[in-house]
């Protein structure tokens, strides 16, 4: 469903991603851990088209994707939530769902995406800067979902949020994997979520991914080490 061969991502002269290789299969989610600082979000950036690639390949669904606006990418059915959730916090809960709408030519909100996030049903009309942490980013991939998208980025989506919270947002990412039928790539810091919610888990350290093991046997100690600063 994506594949990743090759990619080298540069902030001017200084390269960040060394030749990076990922697939990911259709339905599946993957983990990307690694600390701050490695090429998670330099990654997720270079998915979207917010930051050129030096050279290298991205496809999804087998379309290449390089030369394409982010827009263009969202249309062909990627879609991502940056960190630090980034919604439009004067406008509505539903007005900030909409927006995600308007690719796909629509006006409605569904109601399979509060039956997701029955929150934000509850509070369709409040701002979304007078929402919690966890209540936003809930808003955030909802946004997101109402693109219909194939595949999923998350960047970070624990950052800021409250534990019990954590362990239900893996839950409702397994449940928009099996419902829709779309594969999900989050990058992430915390191994615990990152072995309830993934398929996979891969360990990107200095721009270059250093592990890849599927869920069944990743060996917690030493991803850890990865981790640990």
């Amino acid at each position: 469903m994506l594949s990743i061969s090759n990619l080298h991502v540069a902030y001017g002269q200084s390269e960040v991603l060394h030749g990076l290789n990922v697939s990911v299969a259709p339905n599946e989610i993957v983990a990307i851990m690694g600390r701050n600082g490695m090429g998670k979000t330099t990654l997720m950036k270079s998915l979207m088209g917010i930051l050129p690639t030096r050279s290298g390949s991205v496809k999804m669904d087998g379309a290449e994707l390089g030369a394409m606006q982010s827009y263009e990418r969202v249309a062909k059915g990627l879609a991502y939530v940056p960190q630090g959730r980034m919604i439009f916090s004067t406008m509505t809960v539903k007005e900030n769902i909409e927006t995600g709408l308007v690719v796909r030519g629509e006006s409605e909100v569904p109601g399979s995406i509060y039956e997701l996030f029955p929150v934000l049903l509850e509070m369709k009309n409040r701002r979304g800067g007078n929402l919690s942490g966890g209540q936003q980013q809930q808003l955030a991939i909802a946004r997101a979902l109402a693109t219909q998208p194939k595949v999923l980025l998350l960047d970070e989506p624990t950052e800021g949020i409250q534990p019990s919270i954590i362990k239900e947002m893996a839950r409702t990412l397994k449940r928009i994997r099996d419902q829709r039928g779309l594969s999900i790539v989050v990058s992430e810091q915390v191994l615990s979520f990152a072995l309830d919610v993934a398929d996979r888990v891969l360990v990107i350290e200095n721009g270059e991914i250093v592990r890849d093991d599927p869920r069944a046997s990743v060996d917690a100690a030493q991803i850890s080490k990865y981790l640990s600063v």
